[in-house]
């Protein structure tokens, strides 16, 4: 059964990353990708390099979503909660929105502690199954 981003673009499944652009003048880095125009104001550059993005980080920020999101998210019938992750990724500095691993809930995090990228299964289709970027806890050696 085939495998496939929710969204086209945004992360590489097989690194796994995501995948964004720094702008070729003031080097501001755009997750998701830009491709039009500089969203710094000091900038009205319209070339920009495409990256791929720091694969760890620290979170910023946490909640969890005890409410199935409105569509087009696919929520699991019965609807289970989880947790959101903010991270601050560890080159870029700039923060990345996503759900924690499987099986992490906000019990499982911190405010400051690291995170790694990992690819999951958000749901399975006809057509195969939709993958997303997740963050999951990276545990002390």
């Amino acid at each position: 059964m085939p495998q496939v981003p929710v969204v086209e673009g945004f992360f590489d499944p097989s690194l796994p990353a995501l995948l964004g652009t720094r702008c070729m003048d003031c080097a501001t880095v755009f997750f998701p990708a830009e491709r039009s125009w500089c969203r710094n104001p000091r900038c009205a550059s319209n070339t920009f390099d495409e990256i791929t993005l720091s694969t760890t980080g620290t979170i910023w920020s946490f909640t969890d979503a005890q409410y199935a999101p409105p569509a087009p998210y696919v929520a699991a019938d019965p609807y289970e909660p989880f947790a959101i992750v903010a991270v601050e990724l560890a080159e870029e500095g700039i923060v990345v929105l996503g759900h924690a691993a499987h099986g992490t809930t906000v019990a499982d995090l911190a405010v400051g502690a690291a995170v790694e990228l990992v690819v999951e299964t958000l749901y399975t289709d006809a057509d195969g199954d939709k993958l997303v970027w997740r963050w999951r806890p990276v545990k002390e050696a």
